[in-house]
């Protein structure tokens, strides 16, 4: 088999076999492996990266993680709803200047949503071009975490999973990142929803 002509600098990745041949061979960074896939197949065994390739990047551990940031907003969010329900909620205008009032954490919530989201996408872009790095063939873009962090997250654990043989414990750790900023959130949040409830009724 001929090896194919790769300078010895140019960095890991699919390299065509042959000048314009469809087929790509997997350069490690240093030396030719036996991977190998052909454009256009869209056949499981194209798409399987190299022997023992991770699929653990520390991005993918920092957006499974990155719920929990979000426990910090819960005071925020408590002292915002506690303004609130402490006007006249008939009064409209009552409600609007407590609800944007300086201090009621209304800016500073929105404030954190934006940039988490904007987190969530960076990591997403750093993932995907690890995970490309590394010879994962065609990894689920990073584009969907435009869409939702949790569509990237599970579209990602699908596509690697395939891949790779292995990438569930990502999934489950933001699933439960998700479920603790939820309950944490629902317990402080709940008694002033219900003293809210009261004073309505």
């Amino acid at each position: 088999m001929t090896e194919p002509t790769t300078p010895a600098a140019a960095p890991a990745g699919w390299y065509p076999s042959a000048p314009g041949s469809p087929e790509l061979r997997w350069w490690d960074g240093t030396q030719w492996t036996n991977h190998s896939h052909t454009l256009g197949v869209d056949s499981g065994q194209a798409l399987t990266a190299p022997a023992g390739t991770s699929s653990n990047t520390v991005w993918i551990w920092i957006f499974a993680l990155l719920p929990l940031v979000q426990l910090a907003e819960i005071p925020l969010i408590a002292t915002l709803y506690a303004r609130i329900f402490s006007v006249d909620l008939r009064n409209s205008t009552a409600l609007t200047a407590a609800e944007y009032a300086p201090g009621s954490g209304y800016w500073a919530i929105q404030g954190i949503g934006v940039l988490l989201y904007a987190i969530y996408v960076v990591l997403g872009l750093l993932d995907y071009r690890s995970l490309r790095s590394r010879g994962v063939p065609r990894p689920f873009h990073w584009a969907w975490s435009f869409l939702s962090a949790l569509v990237y997250m599970i579209g990602r654990t699908v596509v690697v999973r395939r891949r790779t043989g292995s990438g569930l414990a990502p999934l489950w750790v933001n699933i439960a990142s998700l479920l603790v900023a939820i309950i944490s959130s629902i317990t402080v949040l709940a008694p002033i929803l219900a003293a809210a409830v009261s004073v309505v009724r």
